[in-house]
């Protein structure tokens, strides 16, 4: 039996980083095809303009894979990461890329993706006529939502895996990239503001004085499982939710009574018993322990980014703000700053006179639905998510908004000639689908539709444009307007407005 050769891995040396890639990687381009350069613990982050040594770990036809083995010769768009867990944390792994530049890239992958993928005319016909990405401010602790994992499995560093000192396993923190089962200790996170860092680091000591069993994410024994921790950017509000994997109820009074001491600011605390292998609680009870069951997120609806305001039929002209009650298993943009900049960009481009039947897809718990309300005649939000739904509809009756109404379903399968014979025929639709985007099937259905305008926001412009492509029968792409939610991260918003074609 002949024995099988394993390719040794390829060492380049003194390449030049060219740009930046899908998904937060870079791209050296050689005479031999391009390379897709990626840092990962252990190996440094590339920056474009970087010359770098790097180590082809996997050959494809069309392209390679490689690791940074050293920067030659850095580039100047770098600049000092600020977080000391930069490299070996899976998040914020442009930190080491000035903003500005963040900027200009993410810009550059919209047009990219508008003109490679969806092939459509951009508006203005170039893309020097596109409008500037809207930038984040601020650019640290803007997130209002994050999870910790609470696990047996703490990640080591070279110089620990060399100690002979035994390393306690119990950790509380993130996930190091591409491995599932080892979690990385996080002594200060840039992503959430006070008192995030001090509630996680509570219980992280907590963990350790009452010597309490993390979960294990291989053998699916321990107790801890996860923390959750919501702030609200407008209120102050924060929200903890603890996870557990077994029913312990006087060692989680305990733990829940010390949080609720230290932290007085916490105005829900929560918690979840789940006995399932994965973490995943989208389908678990969440118990309300002290509290309010939810917090509560504002926002003024009353001008968008062009200043004009409308009164519609069931609104209220006095409070144009928005209240929004989020619980523990809500979705609510996690950048609140930014959120208020895209959902004013979408109501300015779907230009609102109060007259219009908007519909409003993928609307989750009604935020853009409720945010537009006032300034159309009537507003239809449609979910596939019914607990969403039913939050949606919390949400109108805590506003006063009586001229929106919230469906649930699947999109493809709700939207039938049926369904618009008993709601009408919309005059404006905005779309916010998931990562995916739209179903050929929902694209085919708006077109019968036939709305005027339609206004499509999408956390994945790749998805976004191959649905334009879908749409560019009937529709032409009329504005574009990138939004930065997560700073030194490659994702990037992107909110288009689509016109109706004329039929001849």
């Amino acid at each position: 039996m002949r024995k099988k050769h394993h390719k040794q891995p390829q060492l380049l040396a003194g390449l030049t980083v060219t740009d930046v890639a899908a998904e937060g990687k870079c791209l050296i381009r050689t005479d031999d095809g391009v390379i897709f350069v990626e840092g990962r613990p252990g190996h440094p982050m590339p920056a474009p303009g970087d010359v770098v040594d790097i180590r082809v770990f996997n050959q494809k036809k069309q392209y390679r894979e490689a690791l940074v083995e050293r920067v030659v010769t850095p580039s100047p768009v770098r600049t000092q990461p600020f977080c000391e867990h930069f490299g070996v944390c899976g998040g914020c792994k442009w930190q080491h890329i000035q903003y500005d530049e963040q900027l200009r890239f993410k810009q550059q992958q919209v047009i990219d993706h508008l003109t490679r993928i969806a092939k459509v005319p951009l508006p203005g016909g170039s893309a020097a006529s596109m409008r500037p990405i809207l930038a984040a401010h601020p650019t640290q602790y803007y997130r209002n939502k994050l999870e910790f994992t609470i696990a047996d499995g703490r990640w080591l560093t070279q110089a620990e895996v060399q100690t002979t000192e035994r390393m306690d396993p119990r950790v509380v923190g993130f996930h190091v990239p591409g491995r599932f089962d080892k979690v990385l200790p996080i002594q200060h996170c840039y992503l959430q503001p006070d008192p995030s860092n001090d509630i996680r680091l509570a219980v992280t000591d907590y963990l350790f004085a009452n010597n309490l069993a993390a979960y294990n994410l291989k053998t699916h024994e321990g107790y801890l499982r996860t923390l959750i921790i919501r702030t609200a950017d407008t209120t102050g509000q924060v929200m903890v939710t603890l996870q557990v994997a077994q029913d312990h109820p006087q060692t989680l009074a305990a733990l829940l009574d010390h949080l609720l001491e230290r932290f007085p600011q916490i105005t829900s605390l929560n918690y979840i018993i789940n006995t399932k292998k994965n973490d995943n609680y989208g389908d678990q009870e969440v118990i309300n322990y002290a509290g309010t069951p939810y917090i509560e997120e504002t926002m003024d609806a009353g001008v968008g980014t062009s200043g004009a305001v409308a009164s519609a039929p069931g609104t209220s002209e006095v409070n144009q703000v928005l209240t929004f009650r989020v619980n523990a298993k809500s979705f609510y943009q996690t950048n609140a700053k930014q959120a208020f900049a895209l959902y004013s960009v979408a109501r300015d481009m779907a230009g609102l006179t109060g007259n219009e039947l908007v519909y409003d897809l993928y609307t989750g718990t009604g935020t853009i639905a409720l945010f537009v309300a006032r300034q159309a005649r009537y507003v239809v939000g449609i979910e596939y998510v019914e607990a969403a739904v039913a939050d949606a509809g919390v949400n109108a009756e805590v506003n006063g908004i009586s001229n929106a109404s919230f469906h649930a379903g699947d999109m493809k399968n709700l939207l039938t000639e049926e369904f618009f014979a008993q709601h009408g025929h919309p005059d404006v639709v905005i779309t916010d689908p998931p990562r995916a985007g739209m179903d050929e099937a929902v694209v085919r259905q708006l077109i019968k539709a036939a709305p005027q305008k339609i206004v499509y926001i999408s956390c994945n412009t790749a998805t976004q444009a191959r649905d334009l492509a879908w749409l560019d029968e009937a529709y032409r792409v009329d504005a574009v307007q990138p939004v930065d939610m997560f700073p030194h991260t490659h994702h990037v918003e992107n909110v288009v407005l689509l016109v109706k074609k004329n039929v001849q």
